[in-house]
């Protein structure tokens, strides 16, 4: 009885624990289309958070490349292109990084934070925040 409600007790505290994080797979919502887009996984690297693309959404689009993209990943596949970068968490936020947008190449700085346990709201912006987009990916289960 003991172990049984220890594990119970372990189970939803790694279940509470992951929910706060957004290291998983999230479904990527475009801001001005409202349609599904992609599938972004999000991971960490030596305390930094980034993200790739896991599958993409768009009927016709799966095998798109970054063609507006420059240097390395000029043309490259989208499908599996690190967009997010470098992202630390900072109190409820995580801030500092980069994030990519395939469909101009252009990469812009990038903070996030999670809405609930299953949004995570986006933002990426020039300069600073006030000038920039915020998109709500939703966690995919």
């Amino acid at each position: 009885m003991k172990k049984s409600i220890l594990f119970g007790l372990f189970f939803m505290l790694t279940s509470l624990m992951y929910a706060q994080s957004p290291i998983g797979t999230w479904k990527t919502i475009d801001d001005e289309t409202k349609q599904a887009k992609s599938y972004v996984e999000i991971f960490e690297k030596d305390g930094k958070l980034y993200g790739k693309v896991t599958k993409i959404l768009t009927k016709g689009k799966e095998d798109a490349k970054c063609t507006d993209c420059s240097g390395a990943l000029k043309n490259k596949p989208i499908l599996g292109m690190q967009i997010l970068s470098g992202l630390k968490k900072d109190g409820k936020e995580w801030t500092g990084g980069r994030i990519l947008d395939p469909n101009n190449g252009k990469e812009y700085k990038a903070k996030m934070s999670l809405n609930g346990n299953d949004k995570l709201d986006v933002r990426g912006f020039i300069g600073i925040s006030l000038v920039g987009r915020t998109q709500t990916w939703h966690r995919v289960k």
